[in-house]
């Protein structure tokens, strides 16, 4: 875009800069590339004044050089010497009389999606390369939080599943026969997995919090799920709610990020991402409050959207003895849940827990509008699940479910797969399969040595 707008000022050739590039050089050489970049414009300035030609400049991610004085933790001041030299020449980059137009280009909607996937597929279908099943409407609807780049990498996916389809792995050297090339719905349909929108919804990393599927584990559990749901129907389509936030609090293990994580892929929302603290391991507190709001400012790009602060105790680095905990990410924390998203963005906010008085002790539980506590599972919860996973005798099923009574559902997981083991190992195979079922003795055996919470 910003090619094309230096074309219809008739200027001269834009100069294109790509910022990290910038870096590659020493910073002698790096200043004197900018100083160079400004030469041609200030010559033809000085020679012909205000009839000299229109000189177009494009920084490339200038995001990448252009960051704060004194931000970088770098002790070279590489950074800062470029800023000053861009200074010199640009009147502090985005104060008027600098670089005081702003124009954001947004992610393109469902119509956008449209007219891109026209631009990229149009030489295919004039050489009728495109089968005519192809329904770029569908695929645009499909394809929610795709950028343009993203939407390319969608559309050369695409032919590569079609080209692979003409490949002759028995015989390589084979010529391709180009006349019979098509690219097919379903090779868009395979292609779209394959490119993994930044904006997108993170499957991967919801899947990982519910390793073990989603059960029916009682009347409770079921509750609040539908409670959730009908936060995320709230969002959708109220306009008095933008942003909704909610607490799911209780003991370790009792299932709250896996409930999380199934209403935010049921949400089938375009943006749903996880904040956790293992993704943060050995980063300052300043870095992490950096990574924390730049998810909340992504969200903010997309109409609909979902975040997850997972083990919120943990994202504060919580230590119970003295206590001692990041002032600094928690304040972060509620000014972030706290913030309307721009008009026209919804957002809604889970937060798991398990140290609730804590919070409620920092004021922190304040900033959330609902807070539902997700309990472990009772004797009849317990049997349900195990009615589920189909490992004990009919006989044995009411003991082994009272002997759970009270427990988190991620522990019942653990001590069914210890058990499964058997004695000596190896039986998990038959019992899983339904060949064999778990020894009640040798399961409170097991249960004796385990620790509920």
């Amino acid at each position: 875009m910003a090619r094309q707008i230096g074309k219809m000022l008739n200027g001269k050739d834009p100069k294109i800069v790509n910022g990290p590039e910038v870096l590659t050089s020493t910073l002698v050489k790096v200043k004197k590339n900018v100083r160079n970049l400004f030469a041609d414009a200030e010559n033809d300035q000085r020679l012909l004044g205000d009839a000299s030609d229109l000189h177009v400049i494009i920084f490339d991610e200038i995001d990448a050089i252009c960051k704060s004085r004194g931000s970088t933790s770098d002790c070279s001041g590489v950074r800062d010497s470029i800023v000053n030299q861009l200074l010199t020449k640009i009147d502090a980059i985005l104060r008027p009389g600098r670089l005081e137009v702003q124009i954001e280009i947004s992610l393109p909607d469902e119509n956008g999606r449209v007219q891109i996937l026209q631009i990229h597929t149009n030489k295919m279908k004039e050489s009728s390369f495109l089968a005519p099943d192809v329904n770029l409407q569908e695929l645009a609807a499909r394809t929610k939080n795709y950028s343009g780049a993203e939407l390319e990498g969608v559309v050369k996916s695409a032919v590569s599943f079609a080209l692979n389809r003409q490949l002759s792995l028995d015989d390589l050297t084979k010529p391709v026969d180009e006349e019979s090339i098509k690219v097919t719905m379903d090779d868009f349909r395979r292609a779209i997995p394959d490119i993994v929108p930044a904006f997108g919804a993170c499957t991967d990393d919801l899947e990982r919090c519910r390793l073990n599927g989603m059960v029916e584990c009682g009347d409770r559990h079921k509750h609040i799920y539908q409670r959730a749901v009908l936060l995320v129907e709230q969002v959708k389509s109220s306009d008095r709610s933008p942003l909704v936030t909610c607490l799911l609090e209780g003991p370790s293990g009792s299932g709250k990020s896996s409930l999380a994580a199934t209403v935010g892929i049921d949400s089938d929302f375009p943006y749903v991402k996880i904040i956790s603290a293992e993704a943060m391991i050995g980063l300052h507190e300043n870095t992490k409050c950096v990574q924390i709001a730049k998810v909340f400012e992504d969200a903010y790009k997309s109409p609909l959207s979902i975040i997850i602060l997972d083990n919120i105790e943990r994202l504060l680095e919580y230590v119970a003895i003295g206590p001692r905990f990041s002032n600094l990410i928690s304040q972060t924390l509620m000014l972030l849940l706290k913030r309307t998203p721009p008009k026209g963005k919804k957002l809604l906010v889970f937060g798991t827990t398990s140290e609730l008085g804590f919070l409620d002790s920092i004021g922190f539980c304040d900033t959330f509008s609902v807070t539902y506590n997700v309990p472990t599972l009772k004797t009849a919860d317990a049997k349900k699940v195990l009615e589920q996973l189909n490992v004990f005798a009919d006989e044995d099923l009411d003991a082994a479910a009272e002997a759970l009574n009270d427990m988190p559902i991620k522990k019942l997981y653990m001590v069914i797969e210890m058990a499964a083991q058997g004695e000596h190992g190896g039986s998990s195979h038959a019992i899983f399969s339904g060949q064999a079922k778990i020894n009640i003795n040798h399961f409170y055996d097991i249960l004796k040595d385990t620790v509920r919470y």
